[in-house]
């Protein structure tokens, strides 16, 4: 059974590297990049310098979870313009 995971090259603060993630995590990915205006390799550095003992994949499996977890609190609905009055009222 073939593999699910796709492996691509990122540039870690000035080398060249692979990871392996699945499908789904890539685009989170670079949905993440295209948001915060910033290249998919500049998010790999700064989650490879603060990974700590975890592999360079789950750290930015972690990384990933953390953007969107952030965003689905009642703050970040109100900001991203979801949750109507419902959202609002949660947090003000």
């Amino acid at each position: 059974m073939p593999s699910s995971l796709i492996n691509r090259n990122v540039i870690l603060n000035g080398r060249r590297t692979s990871v392996r993630l699945e499908p789904q995590m890539w685009d989170a990915l670079i949905e993440i990049a295209r948001r915060e205006g910033r290249s998919v390799h500049e998010i790999c550095s700064e989650v490879e310098a603060r990974r700590g003992q975890s592999t360079f994949a789950a750290g930015l499996r972690v990384y990933i979870l953390s953007y969107y977890r952030a965003a689905a609190t009642a703050e970040g609905h109100v900001r991203a313009g979801h949750g109507g009055r419902f959202a609002s009222d949660m947090i003000g």
